[in-house]
């Protein structure tokens, strides 16, 4: 539809507006809907014609017009509620007098009307209501868009979300979805025993994880403050305090890119418990998200794009020098200690490092090049580098290392954790090396919180943490490939004119 037509359309529906107003209230708030699509269906569905005739069952639905085929004195239509579509069938003769010719015949697709009738079969068997009431209840001044069968365009979907759940039925699928996969997450900690807690969005400090935070200035203090990066920290001071069971599931902003797999809001599920370690934290990990994903989906085998994605089976545990060196036979697990060797076969497959790069920097940056797509089934990876993990225990044989693992599904990150650094004095050490190359200019290092190593000053319980991007899991329940098909209004570059 050119702009041309699309403007013509405005001004004839604002036409029928004016019309509306001048013979009283235009949008009525006094229908009471008692009815919805699927329980319609769900009610009469293994009903037959005659048994419909017998009962005489009575509805009174409301929904927006998608489609409308007038043929003289009769016609049928859809409407669409929350739940879905239904037929509708209108008579000239069983309408108030004029009904069918003042009001049915000059809606437009799109409008949102109100329906009083009784359920028939047509002679294909579809399950209709034969209209005896119509009413106008809101007047649409916009046509839907062409498609309005199927809205393909991703810049409309991402931009005018409701035009998107509107006419996309898939859509509305995945959003269910979501809300099922976040109400399914909480269920299984509040069970056992987790608090939900509220940390604040605004900081005066960001910390919790190595990112680039956003900044905004606080008026009234005259103090800049950063949007949170991640709840961790708020977290384990809860843990200081007595509780013993503590998670928080809401946004996190991180001043980054925009990609298929990042967004600079997001939605994480943070999670800690006293008095356990990272390998119980996988194992609670892996009993979540395989509860989760049977609840929402009702089987544990899930499309994503190409692949089946299985979460029944045990997910594989491996550490980080295992799997670089399993998708790089030239390297031996020596190799992977040696940042000289890892510095040359960085350069051999077109990879050029930072000349002052650590041996663990080196070779989280191999397995992130070469590893983390290719982990399409749900894998932990455990052995991180001490310098990429600031909040992470070491590990008491080797200390080069942390408890700390990530699960990766489909080629992508999806969970973070380990067992909780609780040593104020190592933690102190390590918040210093994040400041200073902080100072050098590395913007997603963290800074030093000190009030936090006051709290650990009073003892931190050991304890494990883990958090689960939201999103990410989202996406491999829906089959979406980009993040954007997963958040309802997802952040989009302006619009240029012209």
């Amino acid at each position: 539809m050119s702009n041309t037509e699309h403007n013509e359309q405005v001004e004839q529906r604002r036409a029928k507006l004016a019309q509306l107003r001048d013979a009283g209230e235009p949008y009525p708030n006094d229908f009471r809907r008692e009815h919805r699509a699927t329980e319609i269906i769900s009610r009469c569905g293994d009903l037959d014609e005659a048994e419909l005739k017998e009962q005489e069952f009575k509805v009174c639905v409301a929904g927006r017009l998608m489609t409308r085929r007038i043929m003289g004195k009769a016609s049928f239509a859809h409407i669409r509620d929350e739940t879905g579509d239904l037929q509708i069938y209108l008579q000239r003769d069983t309408l108030p007098e004029g009904t069918y010719q003042t009001t049915f015949k000059k809606l437009d697709l799109g409008d949102i009307v109100g329906i009083n009738g009784t359920m028939f079969r047509t002679r294909t068997g579809e399950l209709t209501v034969a209209a005896t009431q119509l009413r106008l209840l809101v007047k649409s001044l916009r046509p839907l868009p062409e498609k309005f069968h199927g809205l393909t365009d991703i810049e409309t979907r991402y931009r005018q979300r409701y035009l998107d759940l509107m006419v996309n039925t898939r859509s509305r699928e995945v959003f269910r979805k979501r809300a099922a996969t976040i109400t399914a997450l909480r269920r299984f900690l509040d069970e056992r025993g987790y608090l939900e807690i509220e940390s604040p969005i605004m900081q005066s400090i960001p910390g919790g994880a190595n990112a680039r935070p956003f900044i905004t200035h606080h008026h009234a203090l005259d103090m800049d403050l950063y949007l949170r990066v991640a709840q961790e920290l708020s977290i384990k001071r809860c843990l200081v305090g007595g509780f013993e069971r503590v998670y928080e599931l809401n946004r996190n902003f991180r001043n980054e890119g925009l990609s298929t797999q990042h967004n600079p809001e997001f939605t994480m599920l943070e999670y800690n418990e006293t008095y356990l370690d990272y390998h119980d934290y996988m194992d609670l990990t892996e009993e979540m998200l395989r509860q989760v994903v049977g609840e929402v989906m009702g089987v544990l085998q899930v499309p994503y794009q190409d692949a089946l994605i299985d979460f029944a089976p045990p997910f594989e545990r491996v550490t980080m020098v295992e799997a670089v060196c399993r998708e790089n036979p030239p390297l031996t697990p020596a190799d992977c200690l040696d940042s000289g060797q890892l510095t040359a076969y960085l350069r051999t497959i077109g990879l050029d490092s930072e000349p002052d790069k650590t041996c663990g920097e080196l070779l989280l940056d191999l397995f992130e090049e070469t590893v983390e797509v290719k982990l399409t089934q749900p894998t932990f990876i455990t052995g991180y580098p001490a310098e990429v993990s600031p909040l992470a225990r070491r590990n008491r044989a080797n200390p080069q290392i942390t408890d700390r693992f990530e699960l990766f599904a489909a080629g992508r990150e999806l969970a973070n954790g380990f067992s909780e650094l609780n040593d104020v004095d190592d933690q102190a050490s390590r918040f210093l090396e994040q400041a200073a190359a902080k100072a050098k200019g590395d913007e997603e290092a963290m800074s030093y919180d000190a009030d936090y190593i006051t709290a650990l000053e009073y003892g931190l319980p050991p304890n494990a943490g883990g958090g689960l991007g939201v999103d990410r899991f989202v996406m491999i329940l829906t089959d979406s490939p980009s993040i954007r098909d997963v958040l309802l209004f997802p952040h989009m570059r302006p619009e240029t004119s012209g």
